[in-house]
């Protein structure tokens, strides 16, 4: 190595190679953290480096980033970009020059802060991790919820406060986690990844009571949001309250402004499901009553049309028929002897009434001839012999003389 004492010429390269020496022998440059703005930006794509300079109002620092530490960025460089950088300074030897050997890097102010959160957000956008259509439906009923928060924060008592009052059926998973901080992006990870091992587990909900911009940047870290988009489980994100927003909560399935509404939109309310158990029991037992009902009217109608077309039915019926019948033919038939009974009658008494028997006995008589019973007077004449017909016997009688009546005379 090169004396401070040696007054012989140097070459080049010894004198590079000594001031580079000089520069990673003092621990104050082994790790630096310099602000300023972007300049002469270069990505070289086939190695992934990157080439720039940083700048203020009166000097310039020449600036690599290697690929392994440029992949971490959060943010797009670019010229006119005001950062703070970290990283160690060394010299490059082939051409003397010292520059900055970039660790890590981040956006400087609230405005390149925003800036630097708007490019990832559209890139994870352009990646399709906050479509709408790959949101999964929340389990109606979950029988087990992971929950990510602090161990020491009020978001985990006020989700469990509101899930023991809400739906005390559900088991907690609880698996704690730093909610801001260096600390928040690894352990939430981690913590995502643990509850996707779990078996039955039906929901997580990870997030924090709100907070300042700067609490909530770990909820923005890209490694996190992209672990919330992959998660097989469905994930409801309560990070912030109702002004706050983050990439975790567009990565999430379901956003809630606070960790007590996220419990509300993970469970239903048991009071409510007695409720509509209540009225499903009973419009089951209403609907089974009327169905039995129905079916019981419908089988006595088959069973009254089956005993209808049955050969015992049919010859029951034929039976009730014939009897029907054979009650009518005797009524008809009593009606029809009393009927001729009657005519029978009015006609004895009308023979009665013609009885010659009768008539003689009222003092009449029958005139017998020789041709006959005789009618009338001028079937006789004087000197005929006549027989007189009496009830009780007959007498013979000479006509002596004819008397006619009437125009008869």
């Amino acid at each position: 190595m090169l004396q401070p004492s040696q007054t012989s010429a140097l070459t080049v390269s010894q004198l590079n190679s000594y001031v580079k020496f000089l520069f990673e022998g003092d621990l104050k440059l082994a790790n630096i953290t310099v602000e300023g703005e972007i300049t002469d930006f270069r990505r070289q794509f086939s190695s992934g480096h990157l080439y720039f300079s940083l700048k203020d109002e009166q000097s310039r620092l020449r600036c690599v980033m290697f690929r392994s530490a440029a992949s971490k960025l959060a943010f797009n460089p670019e010229n006119g970009a005001r950062v703070t950088a970290t990283g160690r300074v060394t010299v490059y030897e082939a051409n003397g020059e010292y520059q900055l050997y970039v660790n890590s890097m981040r956006p400087s102010g609230a405005g390149e802060l925003a800036l630097a959160l708007e490019q990832l957000k559209r890139k994870l956008a352009a990646e399709g991790l906050f479509d709408p259509a790959k949101k999964r439906p929340l389990p109606a009923f979950p029988r087990r919820i992971g929950v990510i928060t602090s161990a020491s924060g009020a978001a985990f008592h006020d989700i469990i406060n509101v899930l023991t009052r809400r739906y005390p059926l559900c088991e907690v998973v609880f698996c704690p986690a730093a909610v801001q901080g260096p600390l928040c992006p690894p352990e939430n990870v981690r913590a995502l990844r643990r509850l996707n091992r779990e078996p039955d587990l039906d929901l997580i909900i990870i997030g924090r009571g709100g907070g300042s911009a700067e609490d909530l940047m770990g909820y923005n870290n890209e490694a996190l949001v992209r672990e919330v988009a992959a998660s097989r489980i469905p994930v409801v994100s309560a990070v912030g309250h109702e002004i706050d927003f983050t990439l975790c909560d567009l990565a999430a399935d379901r956003r809630a402004p606070t960790p007590s509404a996220a419990a509300e939109l993970s469970s239903p309310d048991i009071d409510d499901l007695k409720l509509r158990i209540d009225n499903m029991i009973n419009a089951g037992r209403n609907f089974t009553l009327t169905y039995i009902g129905t079916r019981l009217d419908r089988h006595a109608d088959l069973l009254s049309r089956m005993r209808a077309l049955s050969p015992a039915g049919i010859i029951e019926r034929r039976g009730q028929d014939t009897a029907l019948l054979n009650l009518r033919a005797r009524a008809a038939a009593a009606k029809r002897v009393d009927s001729l009974a009657a005519v029978q009658k009015a006609n004895a008494e009308k023979l009665a009434a013609l009885d010659p028997e009768k008539i003689f006995r009222r003092g009449y008589t029958a005139v017998r001839n020789e041709a006959g019973r005789v009618t009338t007077v001028t079937a006789l004449k004087p000197g005929d012999g006549i027989t007189l017909e009496f009830f009780d016997g007959t007498a013979n009688a000479t006509v002596n003389d004819i008397r006619r009546i009437g125009n008869g005379q």
